[in-house]
């Protein structure tokens, strides 16, 4: 599993929360998604649901894991998550926004 933080920097709005992950960090990808779910909801992070009810989290994990030879430069990955649309970023970015369908 690839190991990542989300020590570097974030922005908040009522409508949007953005942070910025180290890819080569020590915190889990998954966990830093959920974590910034929780953040921009309110909630702490033991009171939503499992990531991997929404998502296939090692499947996460891989795509944007080190490769031998570099880092993906470019791609993402968007999916519903606790009410709320994210948005990870092969460029280390995990945006969580409002689900506008509910």
């Amino acid at each position: 599993m690839t190991e990542m933080t989300t020590q570097s920097s974030f922005t908040a709005t009522d409508e949007e929360y953005s942070v910025q992950y180290d890819r080569l960090g020590n915190e889990p990808l998954s966990v830093a998604v959920a974590e910034a779910v929780a953040t921009f909801c309110g909630e702490d992070v033991t009171e939503l649901e499992p990531l991997h009810y929404t998502i296939n989290a090692d499947a996460l994990e891989r795509l944007f894991e080190p490769r031998a030879d570099g880092l993906r430069s470019g791609g993402s990955v968007t999916f519903e998550y606790n009410g709320c649309v994210v948005t990870v970023t092969a460029a280390g970015e995990i945006a969580v926004e409002s689900d506008t369908l509910e």
